[in-house]
């Protein structure tokens, strides 16, 4: 490489850095620019000697390029032995999220929230770390620091200084959700037209309930005290923001509190929300409709009045979609239940489109579902003393006449006969395969609506990241500040999942990327130099969108860290 000065028409002299190179196909050598640098009068006003300046630039390259040419040559003596608290393996994939992080200047923010407190930590680099080992190996808040030499960054905390740390997150929570949510808008674009909304719940190990952990209906039906979280994802998938409840919280009642606070704090104008049927309730429409958003909500068939289900169960009005699938539409002035702030109750009507769709496939499912229920119901009546409340779930519900102890949960009337309810059973089985969908959007078309509600999945594949590939629960936490940081983190590592999945076009899932991202780790050799272990076609993808190579065999360290601040920029 060399300086080369070209004098244009003008009279002016060009500056740039080129090298050769030798082209194949042609013969002949040919030059390519490594650096266009700009015109030698301008630069003559930034530099003393841009020529000199510029001349030693081109020579470092030089050396660099050298240097990565020349064979590194090591050795090693059968009796060499490892160094005791030295780790060897370090990761390198968490350089991808590095870069997501640093988007979203959530070191800018944590740097800025310190910049007048007394603590003698970096949130930031605890942040990085609970983040990182979250995503890559997640495990307990003290397992996570007992790992975090496993990443090439700078580690002067302690594990107090961890728990610490998390009373200082939990107190910024609230800002720092609105922080990403602003970076996400000016960085990727946020596609607030349609906001997804569901709840889930997260169990503790413990017995004993407080003021957050109670004891409610867990996903799991396990009997630990559990919290809830409602969260809203956007159209592309990108989560918004998230809270914790109570975990006796009905799921119905985290909607009008989560909604709220989204309109006032994130400014998104109007949304047309889009959940399941736990939200579905008058309350929740009226709410709604009230501050002037939309709603695509699914009811329950078998919850509905006999009106509908008479709707439902008539043939006249279906159109077929091939064999398997039909659907049919009306609008319906619908009565709702209102409840007032003083808790008085009125009813309102509203005029809302009843979409009904029915799936063969569907319908099957319920069939074979119910199969393995009425099963488990069959022997809780031949042997009720083997069963709880929470070891009959599923099964309770097809039984005539059963009570539970609502301190113990066992059987109260284990002793008297019990029955298959018939009339249930039958009910159920003829409204199996048949979904109802309301909504607010009188215009739009059925298929339109279906293909809006089916959009849930990606809500519901977000509460599954976090309790398979985050490893969200169970929780190691015990105070409410610690509790609330955990999830904070858990949230901040799924936006981090739900980007890079955006970037990379949906080509893989978050669970492999994560795995191949994991696997992304290097050993330790000698003389300040780590030999790479792994690459496969996603990192290879993955650092091609990055800008990061993940096919090079040998590093030094010192590249490695030029490589790692790069990402930090």
């Amino acid at each position: 490489m060399y300086l080369k000065k070209n004098k244009t028409r003008n009279g002016r002299i060009h500056l740039a850095i080129v090298d050769t190179y030798y082209d194949k196909s042609r013969g002949h050598s040919r030059t390519k620019t490594i650096q266009s640098i700009g015109y030698l009068d301008e630069l003559e006003k930034q530099y003393d000697d841009p020529i000199q300046f510029f001349t030693e630039r081109a020579e470092k390259l030089n050396a660099e390029k050298k240097e990565l040419k020349a064979p590194v040559i090591m050795e090693f003596k059968y009796s060499d032995t490892l160094q005791p608290d030295i780790t060897y393996t370090k990761n390198y994939g968490y350089s991808v999220l590095s870069k997501i992080y640093h988007e979203l200047s959530i070191d800018k923010f944590l740097k800025n929230r310190q910049r007048h407190s007394k603590e003698a930590f970096c949130a930031n680099a605890i942040m990085k770390m609970l983040v990182f080992s979250r995503l890559l190996y997640p495990a307990s808040k003290k397992k996570s620091y007992e790992g975090r030499s496993r990443f090439f960054e700078s580690d002067d905390y302690s594990l107090d200084d961890v728990y610490r740390c998390l009373s200082l997150l939990c107190k910024h929570k609230d800002n720092l959700q609105v922080w990403i949510n602003d970076k996400i808008k000016g960085s990727y674009g946020r596609d607030s037209s349609l906001v997804y909304y569901d709840v889930t719940n997260y169990y503790f190990e413990i017995d004993e309930q407080d003021d957050l952990r109670k004891k409610g209906v867990c996903k799991e039906h396990r009997p630990n005290p559990i919290i809830q979280m409602g969260l809203f994802i956007d159209n592309n998938g990108l989560p918004i923001t998230y809270q914790l409840f109570p975990g006796n919280t009905n799921d119905c009642l985290t909607y009008r509190p989560n909604l709220k606070r989204i309109k006032t704090q994130y400014g998104l104008g109007k949304v047309i929300v889009v959940a399941d049927k736990g939200m579905t309730t008058g309350d929740n429409i009226w709410y709604t409709l009230s501050a002037g958003d939309g709603y695509v909500f699914s009811m329950s068939v078998r919850g509905a009045d006999k009106d509908l289900k008479d709707y439902v169960l008539n043939d006249e009005g279906y159109e077929w979609l091939g064999e398997e699938y039909k659907r049919k539409s009306r609008r319906y002035p619908r009565t709702i239940q209102v409840t007032t702030t003083s808790g008085k109750k009125f009813k309102k009507t509203v005029n809302e489109k009843q979409v009904i769709f029915y799936s063969k496939k569907y319908a099957k499912r319920a069939k074979a579902d119910r199969a393995a229920a009425l099963a488990k119901a069959q022997d809780l009546i031949e042997h009720p003393g083997k069963y709880t409340r929470a070891t009959s779930y599923g099964a309770a519900s097809y039984i005539k006449n059963i009570d539970f102890d609502k301190d113990t949960g066992e059987i109260l009337n284990a002793g008297k006969a019990l029955s298959l309810d018939e009339k249930k059973l039958k009910d159920e089985e003829a409204l199996d395969g048949y979904y109802v969908i309301v909504t607010s959007e009188m215009e739009e078309t059925d298929d339109r609506i279906i293909d809006i509600y089916r959009g849930l999945w990606r809500i519901e594949e977000s509460f599954r990241v976090t309790k398979s590939d985050l490893e969200a629960r169970p929780v190691f936490v015990s105070t409410n500040e610690h509790i609330e940081a955990h999830f904070l983190t858990c949230f901040v590592s799924l936006v981090l999942a739900r980007i890079l999945e955006l970037k990379m076009d949906h080509k893989y899932s978050i669970t492999k990327m994560l795995e191949s991202l994991r696997r992304a780790d290097c050993s330790y050799a000698q003389q300040n130099y780590y030999l790479f272990n792994y690459c496969d076609d996603i990192l290879t993808d993955i650092g091609s969108k990055f800008n990061l190579d993940f096919t090079r065999r040998i590093r030094s360290l010192g590249e490695i860290k030029k490589l790692l601040s790069e990402t930090k920029k």
